[in-house]
């Protein structure tokens, strides 16, 4: 039985399409979860019920009593030990990797020239962007020279 395993699932009704002809396949369906008017009906915000692992689906507008009434009826025999209380349903939080800000150095001409490559006697190797950086330590031109390198 659904009751053990959580809340019941709500029931919502079918979206007509055009490839019906007006008439659904089927009265109602399985929803993805309750909409947010029918967890505030019973009392509920958004936050507690995915807590009790309710399943809220934000984007349905539609408030229908039944799934009300269901949803009451499971709380209710929740409260007094008849099921035991799911794990909650939290949204999926998607972790995306952080963008370093560094572009591709490849082995482009812009990637070249970026790396300071771009010479006419040293163009494809990295002696003399090396010899360069070198230099430039020296002369304490770049952040590097003050930084990470070992300068004052």
């Amino acid at each position: 039985m659904a009751a053990e395993q959580g809340p019941p699932p709500p029931i919502v009704k079918v979206p007509l399409l055009r490839r019906f002809g007006g008439v659904a396949p089927r009265p109602t369906k399985v929803g993805r979860g309750y909409s947010v008017g029918e967890v505030e009906a019973v009392g509920l915000t958004v936050e507690e019920a995915r807590l009790l692992g309710v399943y809220v689906d934000e984007r349905r507008k539609s408030v229908h009593q039944h799934n009300i009434e269901r949803l009451r009826e499971w709380l209710s025999a929740l409260v007094r030990g008849e099921v035991p209380l799911p794990a909650p349903k939290l949204p999926k939080v998607i972790a995306v990797k952080p963008d370093r800000g560094r572009v591709f150095k490849g082995k482009t001409m812009a990637g070249r020239r970026m790396r300071g490559l771009l010479s006419v006697k040293y163009r494809y190797t990295h002696n003399y962007k090396w010899a360069r950086k070198q230099r430039e330590r020296e002369l304490r031109k770049r952040h590097e020279a003050m930084r990470h390198k070992g300068g004052d």
